[in-house]
């Protein structure tokens, strides 16, 4: 496959990231002794994205407090439901990210517990929390970070005694690595073909709901505006009737993110919507792919992972397609603003 290197995914999603668990579950029962008020997922572009599934899946599975925060919003809004008692959690790729190392800054500052998921090493962020997990490569973070985030959020609904199935669930978290790697083997053609179909497109729908929605969010503005500038928009399948519906003409490019939660229903009505118009209808699917060893129960849960994974594949081959690398920028953290 086109820049994926197996034996480097493994090493570090499989065998490095799942030798996590146990320094997850000292963090989060040495929290849940101490006793807390609150979660905060906090995060800028793409990390608070990241959060968006987690927020989903406490708000659906657990009464425990949530809040997923833009970090520069929350500085300034005087959230009335942070306090000394929450806990904050962050996510930073490189560990530098302007906004999310001054969240953490503020929250430190005010009592509050701060935890961290950071690649690189021995950055501002992971100086600043009170806990930090540092995966010490850049490659594959958003698949580590997303498994990494799973172990969190169902320990802390453990502890708080709703969670039973957590043995199970971390057993299949383990398999997940191999899960998401015969996920994008078996999606590599398709996602070369949309490349080439797609590579002078201007202009994406990508709609997306539930657990999904934060990866949806996430590809319109971080790979397709920021690493390919493509004009994009991300659009909750529950909210695509109120507006959006209105833009779809027979050439437009509607991409659907379908998962396995309890959102999928909102998903196939627009997808009904959407068949009937355009004759330029992406669907992907995770129910299309056998994920090995993941029950019924949980592959809702783990939809996330698959789909951020297969999606990877679209932004490699459209780099290709395009002659326009993910790494150029005009302005992020090229120029001051």
């Amino acid at each position: 496959m086109l820049k994926f290197d197996e034996a480097l995914f493994l090493k570090l999603v499989e065998k490095e990231g799942l030798a996590f668990r146990s320094k997850i579950e000292d963090i989060v029962d040495s929290i849940c002794q101490k006793g807390f008020s609150n979660l905060f997922l906090i995060g800028a572009g793409g990390t608070i994205a990241m959060m968006y599934p987690y927020k989903y899946i406490l708000e659906s599975n657990s009464t425990i407090n949530v809040h997923a925060e833009i970090a520069a919003e929350f500085m300034v809004m005087n959230n009335k439901q942070f306090s000394k008692d929450s806990v904050c959690i962050f996510t930073s790729v490189s560990g530098t990210t302007q906004e999310t190392v001054a969240a953490a800054e503020f929250c430190k500052e005010r009592g509050a517990t701060t935890i961290a998921l950071v690649a690189e090493p021995n950055t501002p962020l992971t100086q600043v929390v009170n806990y930090c997990i540092t995966t010490g490569s850049e490659k594959h973070s958003f698949d580590t970070f997303f498994m990494l985030l799973y172990m969190v959020v169902f320990r802390f609904m453990y502890n708080n005694d709703e969670f039973p199935q957590y043995e199970q669930f971390t057993k299949e978290v383990s398999l997940l690595p191999q899960a998401i790697l015969a996920a994008v083997k078996d999606f590599d053609k398709k996602a070369e073909e949309f490349a080439i179909k797609h590579k002078e497109t201007d202009y994406h729908m990508m709609v997306g709901s539930g657990n999904l929605w934060g990866n949806t969010y996430s590809y319109a503005m971080c790979i397709l505006e920021e690493m390919q500038w493509i004009h994009a928009k991300s659009i909750h399948a529950a909210e695509f009737f109120h507006g959006t519906l209105e833009l779809v003409v027979e050439d437009t490019s509607v991409i659907l993110l379908k998962g396995e939660d309890e959102t999928r229903p909102l998903m196939d009505r627009v997808e009904r919507f959407a068949e009937k118009i355009t004759n330029q209808l992406t669907v992907i699917d995770t129910k299309d792919f056998e994920l090995l060893g993941i029950s019924e129960e949980f592959r809702k849960h783990f939809s996330v992972s698959i789909n951020w994974a297969v999606l990877s594949r679209i932004s490699v081959y459209l780099e290709r397609e395009r002659n326009h690398s993910l790494d150029l920028r005009r302005y992020y953290r090229k120029v001051e603003y």
